[in-house]
């Protein structure tokens, strides 16, 4: 597997764009431009991970102390379930070994559609060392669910603390 660091000079990848727009639902994402626009200004940490010269998937990560926010991961609808996803995970969880990570996804508790989803990435997420953090945030209908893999905890405060920090390039309201 290669990685391609996503860069504003780079990020031109159509296919790339096509994978992002169709991965999330549209009040997930943050809209390309400003997306692009996020990496330069906030330092994301935005990889693209190749098999031969193909794409696979991507990571977005916001790297901030004392914790780095995994914001996106996605890999092809086609490649997933095929251990693709485990091993960007892994790479992923390499690069930022000894440092605390959160993320955020839809809670498997919410009764929806994709329970079942749900339950399945929660359970990827756990088995990968992730700890659910039994804290809960609604963006729009959509409860997400906050994990943490490392040392000591987190709190809304510190979710407070951190999405204020992202308000400060870019605000959902």
């Amino acid at each position: 597997m290669k990685t391609k660091q996503i860069t504003t000079s780079n990020a031109n990848d159509e296919q790339l764009k096509h994978l992002y727009q169709t991965s999330f639902p549209e009040n997930e994402q943050i809209p390309w431009t400003d997306l692009l626009r996020l990496i330069d200004e906030m330092h994301l940490d935005f990889t693209a991970y190749y098999e031969q010269d193909n794409l696979i998937g991507f990571t977005i990560v916001f790297p901030h102390e004392p914790f780095n926010w995994y914001w996106y991961f996605a890999v092809k609808p086609e490649l997933r379930g095929q251990g693709r996803g485990q091993k960007i995970l892994t790479a992923l969880i390499e690069k930022y070994k000894g440092k605390i990570c959160v993320l955020d996804m839809e809670s498997p508790k919410q009764i929806c559609n994709n329970t079942e989803q749900r339950k399945r990435r929660h359970a990827f997420y756990l088995r990968n060392g992730f700890r659910d953090t039994n804290l809960y945030r609604k963006f729009g209908d959509i409860e997400m669910t906050i994990m943490i893999m490392g040392k000591g905890s987190f709190t809304m405060q510190d979710w407070d603390n951190i999405t204020a920090e992202l308000r400060k390039f870019w605000t959902w309201d």
